[in-house]
C-alpha cells in the first residue's frame, strides 16, 4: 500500500509540473523596431494626433491597450501628463521618436499589438482556467499532491468496491 501511495505521489508531482510554470514572466520584453522605417522618422505631434480623431472612447481604448502591453496607465479617456509619459515610454521601446503624441501609423501599430496581446492573454487564461477551474483549493505542492492522491486513490478504491 505504501508503494502505491509513493507511486501516486510521484505521479501527482510529475502531473502538476505545469503549476510551476504559472506566474509572472521574468523575461525582459524585447525592444521592437518599427515595421516600416518611414514610421520611425515621422514624428508624432499634437497635430498628427488630432488628425486621427481620437474620441474619449478611443482614448480609453489606447489606454487599455497600453496597459495590456505592460505600460500601466489610468483608463479615463484623458491624455494627461502621466498618459503622455506612458506613450513616450512605449514609443521609446519601439524605436519611435519619444514625443508622447501618436500619429496614425503608431496608433495602428499600438492597437494591433494590444489586440494581439489580448488574444494571446485570453487564450492563456482559457488554458489555465480549464486546468484549475474545478480544483479543490490546491494550496501549494502539498495540497496538489494530496489532491492528486485523493483523486487517484478514491478512483482506485471506488473501482474496487464497484465490482
Amino acid at each position: 500500500m505504501r508503494a502505491l501511495i509513493l507511486a501516486l505521489c510521484i505521479l501527482a508531482i510529475v502531473d502538476s509540473a505545469h503549476f510551476a510554470k504559472a506566474g509572472l514572466s521574468s523575461t525582459p520584453r524585447e525592444t521592437l523596431a518599427p515595421a516600416e522605417t518611414t514610421i520611425a522618422t515621422d514624428e508624432a505631434t499634437q497635430e498628427t494626433e488630432e488628425q486621427i480623431g481620437l474620441t474619449k472612447a478611443k482614448r480609453r481604448g489606447v489606454q487599455r491597450g497600453l496597459t495590456k502591453l505592460g505600460f500601466k496607465t489610468k483608463v479615463n479617456g484623458k491624455f494627461d501628463e502621466s498618459t503622455r509619459a506612458v506613450i513616450a515610454r512605449w514609443q521609446e521601446e519601439h524605436g519611435y521618436p519619444t514625443t508622447g503624441f501618436l500619429n496614425a501609423a503608431q496608433h495602428r501599430v499600438l492597437t494591433n499589438a494590444a489586440a494581439e496581446a489580448s488574444k494571446s492573454g485570453h487564450q492563456d487564461r482559457r488554458r489555465a482556467g480549464s486546468r484549475t477551474r474545478h480544483s479543490r483549493g490546491v494550496g501549494g505542492p502539498i495540497g496538489a499532491i494530496g489532491g492528486a492522491v485523493h483523486g487517484v486513490v478514491g478512483g482506485v478504491v471506488g473501482g474496487l468496491f464497484r465490482r
